[in-house]
Protein backbone atom coordinates (compact mmCIF):
# COMPACT_ATOMS: atom_id res chain seq x y z
CA UNK A 1 0.00 0.00 0.00
CA UNK A 2 1.29 3.52 -0.80
CA UNK A 3 2.58 5.59 2.11
CA UNK A 4 -0.10 8.23 1.58
CA UNK A 5 -2.71 5.52 1.90
CA UNK A 6 -1.49 4.43 5.32
CA UNK A 7 -2.83 5.77 8.57
CA UNK A 8 -0.97 8.89 9.72
CA UNK A 9 -1.54 7.88 13.34
CA UNK A 10 -0.32 4.31 13.77
CA UNK A 11 -1.45 2.67 16.96
CA UNK A 12 -4.80 4.41 17.11
CA UNK A 13 -7.62 1.90 17.47
CA UNK A 14 -9.70 2.03 14.33
CA UNK A 15 -13.46 1.95 14.19
CA UNK A 16 -14.93 -0.76 11.99
CA UNK A 17 -18.08 -0.05 10.01
CA UNK A 18 -19.73 -2.94 8.20
CA UNK A 19 -22.03 -2.72 5.19
CA UNK A 20 -23.94 -5.71 3.91
CA UNK A 21 -24.48 -8.42 3.03
CA UNK A 22 -27.84 -6.64 2.69
CA UNK A 23 -27.53 -2.89 2.07
CA UNK A 24 -29.71 -0.33 0.32
CA UNK A 25 -26.85 0.83 -1.93
CA UNK A 26 -25.74 -2.70 -2.86
CA UNK A 27 -27.81 -4.61 -5.41
CA UNK A 28 -25.99 -7.87 -4.66
CA UNK A 29 -25.11 -9.62 -1.38
CA UNK A 30 -21.56 -8.89 -0.28
CA UNK A 31 -19.89 -7.66 2.89
CA UNK A 32 -17.77 -4.55 3.14
CA UNK A 33 -15.66 -3.82 6.21
CA UNK A 34 -14.43 -0.24 6.45
CA UNK A 35 -11.81 0.67 9.02
CA UNK A 36 -12.13 4.38 9.70
CA UNK A 37 -10.55 7.14 11.76
CA UNK A 38 -12.24 10.52 11.97
CA UNK A 39 -14.64 9.35 9.22
CA UNK A 40 -11.75 8.72 6.80
CA UNK A 41 -11.37 5.17 5.46
CA UNK A 42 -7.95 3.79 6.40
CA UNK A 43 -8.48 0.26 5.09
CA UNK A 44 -11.22 -1.77 3.42
CA UNK A 45 -12.10 -5.41 3.00
CA UNK A 46 -14.70 -6.87 0.62
CA UNK A 47 -15.92 -10.42 1.17
CA UNK A 48 -18.09 -12.47 -1.17
CA UNK A 49 -19.52 -15.93 -0.63
CA UNK A 50 -23.12 -15.29 0.39
CA UNK A 51 -24.45 -16.40 -3.00
CA UNK A 52 -22.05 -19.29 -3.68
CA UNK A 53 -23.89 -21.94 -5.73
CA UNK A 54 -21.10 -24.26 -6.86
CA UNK A 55 -21.87 -24.03 -10.57
CA UNK A 56 -18.45 -25.26 -11.69
CA UNK A 57 -18.90 -28.36 -9.53
CA UNK A 58 -22.40 -28.91 -10.94
CA UNK A 59 -20.96 -28.70 -14.48
CA UNK A 60 -18.57 -31.57 -13.74
CA UNK A 61 -19.57 -34.57 -15.84
CA UNK A 62 -22.51 -32.90 -17.60
CA UNK A 63 -22.91 -33.24 -21.39
CA UNK A 64 -21.12 -30.24 -22.86
CA UNK A 65 -24.19 -28.58 -24.38
CA UNK A 66 -26.09 -28.84 -21.09
CA UNK A 67 -23.06 -27.50 -19.21
CA UNK A 68 -22.81 -24.55 -21.60
CA UNK A 69 -26.45 -23.66 -20.93
CA UNK A 70 -25.80 -23.85 -17.19
CA UNK A 71 -23.15 -21.12 -17.43
CA UNK A 72 -25.92 -18.60 -18.15
CA UNK A 73 -27.06 -19.14 -14.55
CA UNK A 74 -23.77 -17.69 -13.26
CA UNK A 75 -25.08 -14.15 -13.71
CA UNK A 76 -28.23 -12.39 -14.84
CA UNK A 77 -26.38 -9.34 -16.17
CA UNK A 78 -23.73 -11.10 -18.27
CA UNK A 79 -25.47 -14.40 -19.07
CA UNK A 80 -24.78 -14.10 -22.81
CA UNK A 81 -21.08 -13.49 -22.15
CA UNK A 82 -20.78 -16.68 -20.11
CA UNK A 83 -22.52 -19.02 -22.53
CA UNK A 84 -20.68 -17.51 -25.52
CA UNK A 85 -17.27 -18.02 -23.91
CA UNK A 86 -18.17 -21.51 -22.70
CA UNK A 87 -19.27 -22.44 -26.23
CA UNK A 88 -16.03 -20.98 -27.64
CA UNK A 89 -14.05 -23.39 -25.45
CA UNK A 90 -15.76 -26.39 -27.05
CA UNK A 91 -15.46 -24.93 -30.55
CA UNK A 92 -11.72 -24.35 -30.14
CA UNK A 93 -11.21 -27.85 -28.80
CA UNK A 94 -13.25 -29.51 -31.55
CA UNK A 95 -11.93 -27.29 -34.36
CA UNK A 96 -15.35 -25.98 -35.36
CA UNK A 97 -15.63 -23.09 -37.83
CA UNK A 98 -18.68 -21.01 -36.95
CA UNK A 99 -20.70 -19.68 -39.94
CA UNK A 100 -19.99 -16.01 -40.58
CA UNK A 101 -23.62 -14.96 -40.12
CA UNK A 102 -23.73 -16.67 -36.72
CA UNK A 103 -20.54 -14.85 -35.66
CA UNK A 104 -22.16 -11.51 -36.53
CA UNK A 105 -25.30 -12.36 -34.55
CA UNK A 106 -23.14 -13.30 -31.56
CA UNK A 107 -21.41 -9.92 -31.71
CA UNK A 108 -24.76 -8.13 -31.92
CA UNK A 109 -25.95 -10.00 -28.84
CA UNK A 110 -22.78 -9.26 -26.90
CA UNK A 111 -22.90 -5.56 -27.70
CA UNK A 112 -26.57 -5.40 -26.75
CA UNK A 113 -25.63 -7.01 -23.44
CA UNK A 114 -22.82 -4.46 -23.05
CA UNK A 115 -25.38 -1.68 -23.53
CA UNK A 116 -27.70 -3.35 -21.03
CA UNK A 117 -24.86 -3.67 -18.51
CA UNK A 118 -23.49 -0.14 -18.96
CA UNK A 119 -26.93 1.46 -18.66
CA UNK A 120 -27.59 -0.57 -15.51
CA UNK A 121 -24.23 0.59 -14.15
CA UNK A 122 -25.03 4.24 -14.89
CA UNK A 123 -28.48 3.93 -13.33
CA UNK A 124 -27.15 2.30 -10.17
CA UNK A 125 -24.27 4.79 -9.98
CA UNK A 126 -26.71 7.70 -10.05
CA UNK A 127 -28.85 5.93 -7.46
CA UNK A 128 -25.85 5.76 -5.11
CA UNK A 129 -25.12 9.42 -5.92
CA UNK A 130 -28.64 10.20 -4.74
CA UNK A 131 -29.84 11.39 -8.15
CA UNK A 132 -33.03 9.34 -8.45
CA UNK A 133 -34.25 11.24 -11.53
CA UNK A 134 -31.18 10.30 -13.59
CA UNK A 135 -31.37 6.72 -12.29
CA UNK A 136 -35.02 6.26 -13.31
CA UNK A 137 -34.46 7.84 -16.73
CA UNK A 138 -31.60 5.44 -17.39
CA UNK A 139 -33.67 2.43 -16.34
CA UNK A 140 -36.35 3.64 -18.77
CA UNK A 141 -33.81 3.97 -21.61
CA UNK A 142 -32.45 0.50 -20.80
CA UNK A 143 -35.89 -1.03 -21.42
CA UNK A 144 -35.31 -0.65 -25.18
CA UNK A 145 -32.21 -2.86 -24.91
CA UNK A 146 -34.03 -5.42 -22.79
CA UNK A 147 -36.84 -5.68 -25.34
CA UNK A 148 -34.35 -6.21 -28.17
CA UNK A 149 -32.65 -8.97 -26.18
CA UNK A 150 -36.03 -10.56 -25.51
CA UNK A 151 -36.97 -10.29 -29.17
CA UNK A 152 -33.83 -12.16 -30.30
CA UNK A 153 -33.39 -14.68 -27.49
CA UNK A 154 -36.91 -15.05 -26.15
CA UNK A 155 -36.02 -13.93 -22.61
CA UNK A 156 -35.02 -10.73 -20.85
CA UNK A 157 -32.28 -12.38 -18.80
CA UNK A 158 -31.03 -15.72 -20.12
CA UNK A 159 -31.26 -15.82 -23.90
CA UNK A 160 -29.60 -19.11 -24.88
CA UNK A 161 -28.45 -17.71 -28.22
CA UNK A 162 -25.03 -19.37 -28.64
CA UNK A 163 -24.75 -23.11 -29.19
CA UNK A 164 -21.81 -25.20 -30.35
CA UNK A 165 -21.45 -24.45 -34.06
CA UNK A 166 -23.39 -21.19 -34.18
CA UNK A 167 -26.64 -19.78 -32.80
CA UNK A 168 -30.08 -21.29 -32.21
CA UNK A 169 -32.41 -21.27 -35.24
CA UNK A 170 -35.03 -19.30 -33.27
CA UNK A 171 -32.49 -16.46 -32.94
CA UNK A 172 -32.23 -15.83 -36.69
CA UNK A 173 -32.52 -12.15 -37.63
CA UNK A 174 -35.30 -11.69 -40.16
CA UNK A 175 -36.18 -8.33 -41.72
CA UNK A 176 -38.63 -7.40 -38.97
CA UNK A 177 -36.05 -7.99 -36.24
CA UNK A 178 -33.38 -6.13 -38.19
CA UNK A 179 -35.63 -3.06 -38.52
CA UNK A 180 -36.43 -3.19 -34.79
CA UNK A 181 -32.71 -3.23 -33.97
CA UNK A 182 -32.01 -0.28 -36.30
CA UNK A 183 -34.84 1.73 -34.72
CA UNK A 184 -33.59 0.78 -31.27
CA UNK A 185 -30.06 2.00 -32.02
CA UNK A 186 -31.40 5.35 -33.27
CA UNK A 187 -33.46 5.76 -30.11
CA UNK A 188 -30.62 4.74 -27.78
CA UNK A 189 -28.09 7.04 -29.41
CA UNK A 190 -30.42 10.01 -29.04
CA UNK A 191 -31.42 9.27 -25.45
CA UNK A 192 -27.94 8.40 -24.18
CA UNK A 193 -26.54 11.58 -25.77
CA UNK A 194 -29.31 13.60 -24.10
CA UNK A 195 -28.51 12.00 -20.72
CA UNK A 196 -24.78 12.63 -21.16
CA UNK A 197 -25.41 16.31 -21.94
CA UNK A 198 -27.60 16.72 -18.85
CA UNK A 199 -25.16 14.76 -16.70
CA UNK A 200 -22.01 16.74 -17.49
CA UNK A 201 -23.97 20.03 -17.30
CA UNK A 202 -25.06 19.41 -13.70
CA UNK A 203 -22.53 21.23 -11.49
CA UNK A 204 -23.59 19.45 -8.31
CA UNK A 205 -23.11 16.00 -9.85
CA UNK A 206 -19.77 16.87 -11.45
CA UNK A 207 -18.38 18.39 -8.25
CA UNK A 208 -19.46 15.27 -6.34
CA UNK A 209 -17.67 12.78 -8.64
CA UNK A 210 -14.58 14.67 -9.86
CA UNK A 211 -11.49 13.46 -8.04
CA UNK A 212 -13.52 11.05 -5.91
CA UNK A 213 -11.87 7.70 -5.14
CA UNK A 214 -9.25 7.77 -7.94
CA UNK A 215 -7.30 4.66 -8.90
CA UNK A 216 -3.87 5.59 -10.36
CA UNK A 217 -2.73 3.80 -13.50
CA UNK A 218 0.21 2.24 -11.65
CA UNK A 219 -2.07 0.75 -9.00
CA UNK A 220 -4.58 -0.46 -11.58
CA UNK A 221 -1.84 -2.40 -13.37
CA UNK A 222 -0.43 -3.75 -10.10
CA UNK A 223 -3.86 -4.99 -9.05
CA UNK A 224 -4.50 -6.63 -12.48
CA UNK A 225 -7.61 -4.53 -13.06
CA UNK A 226 -9.37 -5.11 -16.39
CA UNK A 227 -12.12 -3.71 -18.58
CA UNK A 228 -13.52 -0.16 -18.39
CA UNK A 229 -12.14 0.23 -14.86
CA UNK A 230 -8.62 -0.18 -16.25
CA UNK A 231 -9.30 1.97 -19.31
CA UNK A 232 -10.59 4.72 -17.00
CA UNK A 233 -7.01 5.06 -15.72
CA UNK A 234 -5.68 5.75 -19.24
CA UNK A 235 -4.63 2.21 -20.24
CA UNK A 236 -5.76 1.47 -23.82
CA UNK A 237 -6.43 -2.24 -23.49
CA UNK A 238 -9.56 -3.87 -24.91
CA UNK A 239 -9.51 -7.60 -25.64
CA UNK A 240 -12.02 -7.13 -28.47
CA UNK A 241 -9.03 -5.92 -30.52
CA UNK A 242 -7.64 -9.47 -30.32
CA UNK A 243 -10.91 -11.34 -30.94
CA UNK A 244 -11.39 -12.54 -34.52
CA UNK A 245 -15.14 -12.00 -34.17
CA UNK A 246 -14.51 -8.24 -34.00
CA UNK A 247 -12.07 -8.05 -36.92
CA UNK A 248 -14.75 -6.87 -39.41
CA UNK A 249 -15.78 -3.90 -37.27
CA UNK A 250 -14.36 -0.43 -36.76
CA UNK A 251 -14.57 0.97 -33.24
CA UNK A 252 -12.52 3.12 -30.90
CA UNK A 253 -11.03 1.93 -27.62
CA UNK A 254 -12.29 4.53 -25.15
CA UNK A 255 -10.02 5.72 -22.35
CA UNK A 256 -10.21 8.35 -19.62
CA UNK A 257 -7.64 9.71 -17.20
CA UNK A 258 -7.50 9.64 -13.42
CA UNK A 259 -9.54 6.54 -12.67
CA UNK A 260 -11.98 8.46 -10.46
CA UNK A 261 -15.78 8.14 -10.30
CA UNK A 262 -16.21 10.70 -13.07
CA UNK A 263 -13.82 8.87 -15.40
CA UNK A 264 -15.57 5.56 -14.79
CA UNK A 265 -19.04 6.97 -15.39
CA UNK A 266 -17.94 8.69 -18.61
CA UNK A 267 -16.26 5.46 -19.76
CA UNK A 268 -19.58 3.64 -19.81
CA UNK A 269 -21.37 6.50 -21.57
CA UNK A 270 -18.77 6.72 -24.34
CA UNK A 271 -18.43 2.94 -24.70
CA UNK A 272 -22.19 2.74 -25.22
CA UNK A 273 -21.83 4.81 -28.39
CA UNK A 274 -19.12 2.42 -29.62
CA UNK A 275 -21.43 -0.55 -29.01
CA UNK A 276 -24.14 1.16 -31.05
CA UNK A 277 -21.57 1.75 -33.81
CA UNK A 278 -20.59 -1.95 -33.85
CA UNK A 279 -24.22 -3.14 -33.91
CA UNK A 280 -25.02 -0.85 -36.84
CA UNK A 281 -22.06 -2.19 -38.81
CA UNK A 282 -23.04 -5.79 -38.03
CA UNK A 283 -26.62 -5.20 -39.18
CA UNK A 284 -25.55 -3.35 -42.34
CA UNK A 285 -23.01 -6.00 -43.38
CA UNK A 286 -24.83 -9.07 -41.99
CA UNK A 287 -23.68 -11.96 -44.22
CA UNK A 288 -26.12 -14.36 -45.80
CA UNK A 289 -25.93 -18.06 -45.20
CA UNK A 290 -26.48 -20.60 -42.42
CA UNK A 291 -26.35 -19.72 -38.74
CA UNK A 292 -25.51 -23.19 -37.43
CA UNK A 293 -22.96 -25.86 -38.34
CA UNK A 294 -23.90 -29.28 -36.93
CA UNK A 295 -21.45 -31.30 -39.03
CA UNK A 296 -18.85 -31.59 -36.26
CA UNK A 297 -18.10 -34.76 -34.34
CA UNK A 298 -17.53 -35.08 -30.61
CA UNK A 299 -14.08 -36.08 -29.42
CA UNK A 300 -11.94 -35.89 -26.31
CA UNK A 301 -9.81 -32.76 -25.88
CA UNK A 302 -7.10 -31.40 -23.65
CA UNK A 303 -7.87 -28.41 -21.44
CA UNK A 304 -8.93 -25.54 -23.70
CA UNK A 305 -8.85 -21.90 -22.56
CA UNK A 306 -10.80 -18.93 -23.86
CA UNK A 307 -10.66 -15.23 -23.02
CA UNK A 308 -13.17 -12.63 -24.20
CA UNK A 309 -13.88 -8.98 -23.40
CA UNK A 310 -17.18 -8.65 -21.54
CA UNK A 311 -18.80 -5.48 -20.10
CA UNK A 312 -16.63 -5.56 -16.95
CA UNK A 313 -13.37 -6.76 -18.48
CA UNK A 314 -11.64 -10.05 -19.25
CA UNK A 315 -13.66 -13.26 -18.81
CA UNK A 316 -11.91 -16.65 -18.69
CA UNK A 317 -13.45 -20.09 -19.25
CA UNK A 318 -11.69 -23.43 -19.54
CA UNK A 319 -12.48 -27.14 -19.44
CA UNK A 320 -11.65 -30.38 -21.23
CA UNK A 321 -13.98 -32.84 -22.91
CA UNK A 322 -14.14 -36.53 -22.08
CA UNK A 323 -16.78 -38.71 -23.77
CA UNK A 324 -18.72 -35.55 -24.60
CA UNK A 325 -18.77 -34.42 -20.98
CA UNK A 326 -17.18 -31.43 -19.26
CA UNK A 327 -14.26 -32.01 -16.92
CA UNK A 328 -12.39 -29.52 -14.75
CA UNK A 329 -14.38 -26.39 -15.57
CA UNK A 330 -12.87 -23.11 -14.38
CA UNK A 331 -14.43 -19.67 -14.71
CA UNK A 332 -12.72 -16.42 -13.73
CA UNK A 333 -14.64 -13.19 -13.99
CA UNK A 334 -13.34 -9.60 -14.20
CA UNK A 335 -14.68 -8.69 -10.76
CA UNK A 336 -12.43 -11.36 -9.22
CA UNK A 337 -9.38 -9.16 -9.85
CA UNK A 338 -11.26 -5.84 -9.76
CA UNK A 339 -12.10 -6.39 -6.08
CA UNK A 340 -8.59 -5.16 -5.28
CA UNK A 341 -9.35 -1.87 -7.04
CA UNK A 342 -12.64 -1.50 -5.17
CA UNK A 343 -10.85 -1.85 -1.84
CA UNK A 344 -8.06 0.50 -2.88
CA UNK A 345 -10.47 3.17 -4.16
CA UNK A 346 -12.09 3.58 -0.72
CA UNK A 347 -8.89 4.20 1.22
CA UNK A 348 -8.09 7.79 2.12
CA UNK A 349 -11.58 9.07 1.38
CA UNK A 350 -14.58 10.01 3.48
CA UNK A 351 -16.83 7.16 4.51
CA UNK A 352 -19.71 8.67 2.51
CA UNK A 353 -17.65 8.12 -0.67
CA UNK A 354 -16.79 4.49 0.06
CA UNK A 355 -19.78 2.98 -1.72
CA UNK A 356 -19.13 5.25 -4.71
CA UNK A 357 -15.58 3.94 -4.84
CA UNK A 358 -16.85 0.37 -4.94
CA UNK A 359 -19.67 0.99 -7.42
CA UNK A 360 -17.39 2.85 -9.86
CA UNK A 361 -15.63 -0.47 -10.56
CA UNK A 362 -18.96 -2.00 -11.67
CA UNK A 363 -18.83 -5.02 -9.35
CA UNK A 364 -20.63 -8.19 -10.37
CA UNK A 365 -20.39 -10.32 -7.27
CA UNK A 366 -22.88 -12.94 -8.45
CA UNK A 367 -20.46 -13.72 -11.28
CA UNK A 368 -17.56 -13.79 -8.86
CA UNK A 369 -19.28 -15.85 -6.17
CA UNK A 370 -17.75 -19.20 -7.01
CA UNK A 371 -14.17 -18.78 -5.85
CA UNK A 372 -12.90 -19.62 -2.39
CA UNK A 373 -9.48 -19.01 -0.87
CA UNK A 374 -7.88 -21.84 1.10
CA UNK A 375 -5.23 -20.77 3.59
CA UNK A 376 -2.91 -23.47 4.95
CA UNK A 377 -1.94 -22.73 8.53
Amino acid sequence: MDEDKKSSRPGVIETEITMGPVHSAAIEPYRVRLFVEDEIVKDAEITVGVNHRGIERIMEGLPVEKANSLTEKICGICSNSHIWNSVLVAEKGLGIEVPERAAYIRVIMEELERLHSHLLYLAHGNEVLGHETFAMRLFYIRETVMELLRMIGGNRVQYGVSIIGGVRPRCELDEMRIQKIIQGMDYLEEKIADFADRFVSDPMVISRITGTCPIPKKEALRLAVSGPTLRATGVELDLRRDMKEYDPFEFDVITQEGGDVKANLLMRVLESFESIKIIRQAIKDLPKGPITDRSWEMQDTDVIKSYIEVPRGRLYHSYRLEDGRVRGSIVRTPSMTNIGAMQYACIGHHITDAQLGIVQCDPCFTCTDRAIQIIKL
